[in-house]
């Protein structure tokens, strides 16, 4: 699938970008082409001191713009295969800068969809949120205004052989903005830990298990699906003892467009969701690709009314587990 393919991967030089490269690197180094696509000139310049190119031929580094539809059309041209991971992602930013979140999350996201059809990509895969699940806050809304374009995109893509997927997951641990460098950095800094809510519970996944998704959706996906893995929770204050068990731990209230938990089914997305192993997938309300889709495979829709949150989950990380893997996230806890 990938000998003699380029993959362009918006927001490339993020967390998950750089994951991402390394996989493609490590598993299939037959691919032609890597194309780093995002904004900051200086993430590109530390991530390319990494990825030499007398090391990796193969890559490329592209500043651009999501927002700017003639640089990413440029970007995709010749490109196979889009990972689509660009986006403002923290919820209070958002809500300060309504406008900037919603050109980047949600024009951005059209602009993929618009310039991967013209360009004749084959397979799109973007990435979503919890937070885009019965969102409260504009981060998830223009995440969920995202999904839905990305998923009707495979309604007005005409006859090109193209489809076009989502993934959808919760709080990557250790990532860029994420609560475990935070709480590691003001352990460091004054030994304490500011606690949002003590009830509050987040889904929980890794680095690589994120990235594992995202490539099964590229090798499985035959359009419309959004994909949600089978992952852990954590109590926020769980990750506060595995941290610092002897920090200071004041409450100081959940800020503007938090939840105290997260939700990536609906009960009334039960309707049309599959178990499907690891991960459960979530169809379009649409005949034909229901069709399509139970008949190539066997298998079986959730119960009604199912919904799968935080609270209720029944795989939990404990203060030991999650000790085990901050420390193997090398953050110098």
């Amino acid at each position: 699938m990938y000998k003699d393919k380029s993959i362009l991967i918006t927001g490339g030089t993020g967390s998950l970008g750089k994951e991402l490269t390394k996989y493609i690197f490590e598993f299939h180094p037959e691919i032609r082409r890597v194309i780093i696509f995002s904004r900051d000139e200086q993430k590109q310049f530390v991530m390319a001191q990494e990825y030499p190119i007398d090391k990796y031929p193969q890559i490329r580094f592209f500043v651009g713009d999501v927002r700017d539809k003639d640089r990413l059309s440029r970007a995709l041209n010749g490109v196979d295969y889009v990972i689509h991971a660009a986006a403002m992602k923290h919820v209070h930013i958002a809500e300060y800068n309504p406008d900037e979140c919603i050109k980047t999350n949600i024009g951005g996201a059209q602009n993929v969809v618009s310039c991967s059809i013209d360009q004749n990509i084959s397979k799109v895969v973007a990435l979503s949120t919890d937070k885009a699940c019965a969102p409260i806050n504009l981060y998830g809304a223009t995440k969920l205004t995202s999904d839905k374009l990305f998923i009707a995109a495979n309604k007005i893509k005409g006859n090109k052989p193209i489809n076009f997927s989502v993934v959808r997951y919760g709080n990557v641990m250790g990532s860029n903005g994420s609560v475990i460098p935070f709480f590691i950095n003001r352990k460091k800094l004054n030994n304490t830990l500011p606690i949002t809510d003590p009830k509050m519970t987040r889904f929980n996944i890794s680095l690589i298990d994120g990235v594992k998704l995202v490539f099964y959706a590229l090798e499985n996906s035959i359009g419309g699906e959004l994909f949600v893995p089978k992952i852990p929770s954590y109590k926020i204050l769980d990750v506060a003892n595995a941290i610092g068990p002897n920090c200071e731990k004041p409450i100081i209230g959940i800020r503007p467009g938090e939840k105290i938990h997260e939700e990536m089914i609906t009960s009334s997305d039960s309707f049309n969701t599959y178990d499907i192993g690891k991960y459960y997938v979530i169809l379009p309300d649409d005949k034909k690709i229901k069709e399509n889709f139970e008949k190539n495979n066997k298998f079986k829709k959730v119960p009604l009314n199912f919904s799968y949150n935080s609270r209720d989950n029944e795989d939990w990380e404990s203060v030991e587990s999650l000790r085990i893997k901050i420390n193997s996230l090398g953050l110098n806890s």
